[in-house]
């Protein structure tokens, strides 16, 4: 009962933070600063982390900790993400100051598409144990696969969604401000940003088959897999602004997202036989995080 009453709650909250953010803060489209995004970031942060305190002084300990481990894997799965948005920013070459409207209606989507999947998902984890081997197995084989050579790269001009596009809707040849639709001597088009929203929504989706099945691990409290995942993603766009233009100086850490997804397949394949405790799964995935991060930072931008 006090789960129902918080997820209706927590559903308002977000819904009330976003009005404000597309509304107020950013009402006007402008280039994001690096100071505006770390304050927009340390607030989404700050913020998740109490909503934590709150689930773990409520629902106690062992959720407090689900609900951290499951925050931290899709945040740092989610720089992923970043990678990708600057491809796809420079591929269609989006003008900096209409870059945050596309990540809010990109969000905005990723929300509702990841709300359906998590639920379907702890449905059919619930009901189909086995199936709970069949993600585990998945992850590994994600995990190795993003650790060798060209195993993260994105090739936009074989997208198969842009393609299809392309072909059934009148695209117009420039940009016209923060719209998606624009007229062209008359004849109702879709703008290049429209585009560049298909692609940002249709990664994200991609993204997800990796991500939600990780938590899943994790937890199969659709409470806590649903906050987790929303809390991570509501944070996107401000860190996206805070490290895209350093991305560069991030290049070892896509091992240690392979190595959490890796572990996490490996903790869900163990699950019957040899539990991992949800503490030590947090201290795994949060050491693999720092590890990836210092050496990164540590040797620089690996030169091509």
């Amino acid at each position: 009962m006090l789960q129902n009453i918080w997820f209706w709650v927590f559903n308002a909250v977000v819904v009330v933070l976003l009005a404000l953010d597309l509304f107020v803060f950013h009402r006007k489209a402008h280039v994001v600063s690096f100071k505006e995004a770390a304050g927009w970031s340390a607030f989404w942060v700050s913020l998740s982390l109490g909503f934590c305190g709150l689930v773990w002084y409520h629902l106690g300990h062992d959720k407090g900790v689900e609900f951290l481990t499951g925050y931290m894997i899709e945040y740092a799965l989610s720089m992923d993400n970043i990678f990708v948005f600057v491809l796809i920013f420079s591929y269609f070459k989006v003008p900096p100051q209409l870059q945050h409207r596309v990540l809010f209606w990109g969000i905005i989507g990723a929300l509702v598409m990841r709300a359906i999947m998590i639920f379907l998902g702890v449905a059919i984890v619930t009901r189909f144990h086995w199936t709970i081997y069949i993600l585990g197995a998945f992850l590994v084989v994600t995990g190795i696969k993003l650790m060798l050579p060209g195993g993260d790269d994105v090739n936009l001009d074989n997208n198969v969604v842009l393609r299809l596009f392309r072909r059934w809707f009148r695209i117009s040849p420039n940009y016209d401000g923060a719209h998606f639709l624009t007229r062209v001597h008359g004849k109702l088009m879709l703008t290049p940003l429209a585009l560049v929203l298909v692609v940002v929504e249709t990664t994200d989706l991609v993204f997800a088959v990796d991500s939600i099945p990780a938590i899943l691990g994790i937890t199969r409290d659709s409470f806590i897999v649903y906050t987790s995942n929303i809390c991570a993603i509501l944070g996107l766009r401000s860190m996206y602004f805070m490290l895209a233009r350093g991305v560069d100086h991030f290049a070892y850490l896509k091992y240690g997202l392979a190595a959490i997804l890796s572990f996490v397949g490996v903790k869900m394949l163990l699950t019957d036989l040899f539990p991992i405790p949800i503490v030590v799964s947090l201290s795994v995935v949060f050491s693999l995080l720092l590890l990836s991060v210092a050496v990164s930072l540590l040797f620089g931008p690996k030169k091509a």
